[in-house]
């Protein structure tokens, strides 16, 4: 278990600090996918009052969520390295605090231009959150309950989405970005009485080298882990940033009658995606294995993103209904990121945890770039099939490259 920081409480206090800690990486993780998914869900209503028709949708639609997504990658390098040089919770409310603010921001945009640029900045605001409440929690916990912790923050950060969904079904598109960064705000009240891990403060007091991106690049069985990480979470953005953010093209390209309306389709995969992510995390605890769990799950999403696309058309309560499904099916996050924050040691840990979601969310950028190029040749639905079969293919055979991490002592570093 974490050594209690000098400046913690004493015994008793500290199990009250260590579920106030969980508490706010799991508000904070709401907020964070909230925020992260409303574009999504707004993405139509918010182009067209700037201007945009037709076919441009489409086309700004996807320069916005690469600009999003690229943020985040720029962001989960530049958060991850300062989790392991200033601390968890630096990282965790700076975050927050980014990207409050470049989404109340969004709520006063006049042009395209604009709404793209503050998607960005929100972008490099939203990369910190996840990786650092992971951390964090991960620390603070015992080794063999710290997946319990880690599935309450992701599965709680989850219904962020269909929080978003409601709020953007219900209100105008400038008032749900007002109430995302009003709730940000709001959360960062919560850092009085939260701690620092003490396996951070036990490494900071010892000089160790911390948030060396280049440690997990300069030895070969660091690096295969790390890009082993990445390439098993890839298609739970594929199915999240393509097959549901792009529901209503493909839907139409698949011969649905009436198009699903993209706000309902992620609100219904999150939904899935919470109950995933619960019997995830509960499942690998129950047989102790990671590995095992992310194989299942995996082998879940194939059966279901072939449904999807073999099996069109659909009523619009049949696709709904296989959103749930995909969503379930893609509900191994909780594992995914639970076993980022284990694979690597406590200097480098923060770096590996928070880039790895990051590269995963903005690997959308590669994937639409993909369906793009093959779109014109073989249309948009063979394309997205063709990239959903190659990712899904790439994430099993990454999986043999893992070692099982259930129980893993984490306080160490890497050398």
């Amino acid at each position: 278990m974490a050594v209690a920081p000098s400046n913690a409480p004493p015994a008793r206090p500290l199990s009250r600090v260590v579920v106030l800690s969980v508490v706010v990486a799991a508000l904070g993780y709401f907020v964070d996918i909230y925020d992260l998914l409303l574009f999504s869900i707004v993405r139509v209503t918010s182009l067209r009052s700037l201007g945009v028709q037709g076919d441009q949708l489409l086309v700004a639609g996807e320069r916005l969520l690469n600009m999003q997504m690229t943020g985040m990658l720029i962001g989960g390098l530049l958060w991850g390295v300062l989790g392991d040089r200033r601390g968890r919770l630096s990282v965790l409310f700076g975050s927050i605090f980014l990207y409050s603010a470049a989404n109340l921001a969004n709520a006063w945009v006049q042009s395209v231009e604009a709404y793209a640029w503050l998607r960005f900045v929100a972008g490099i605001g939203l990369a910190g959150e996840l990786g650092a409440g992971i951390t964090l929690v991960s620390e603070i916990l015992p080794k063999e309950t710290r997946g319990y912790g880690t599935t309450i923050v992701a599965a709680t950060g989850i219904l962020g989405a269909v929080a978003a969904a409601l709020v953007g079904d219900r209100f105008d598109w400038r008032t749900s970005y007002i109430v995302g960064g009003v709730m940000g705000f709001a959360l960062l009240a919560l850092r009085i009485g939260v701690y620092e891990s003490g396996m951070f403060e036990s490494v900071r007091q010892t000089g160790s080298t911390r948030g060396n991106v280049l440690q997990l690049f300069n030895r070969w069985d660091r690096f295969r882990k790390y890009a082993a990480v990445i390439l098993i979470g890839v298609p739970i953005w594929y199915v999240i940033g393509i097959l549901i953010t792009f529901s209503p093209e493909i839907g139409l390209a698949l011969g649905m009658a009436e198009p699903p309306a993209a706000g309902r389709a992620v609100m219904f995969a999150y939904l899935g995606l919470a109950g995933g992510d619960l019997a995830s995390g509960f499942l690998s605890q129950f047989i102790g294995s990671r590995r095992r769990v992310v194989l299942l799950f995996q082998l879940l999403t194939a059966t279901f993103v072939a449904t999807y696309f073999l099996f069109a058309p659909f009523s619009l309560r049949g696709f709904y209904t296989l959103c749930v499904a995909l969503g379930f099916g893609v509900g191994y996050w909780a594992v995914f990121v639970t076993v980022a924050s284990e694979q690597f040691g406590t200097n480098i840990r923060a770096t590996a945890t928070t880039t790895v979601p990051n590269v995963v969310r903005g690997s959308v950028v590669l994937l639409t770039s993909s369906i793009g190029w093959l779109r014109p040749q073989v249309g948009i639905v063979n394309s997205a099939l063709i990239v959903g079969a190659v990712t899904l293919l790439i994430a099993v055979v990454a999986l043999t490259g893992l070692e099982e991490t259930y129980g893993k002592e984490l306080d160490y570093v890497e050398e």
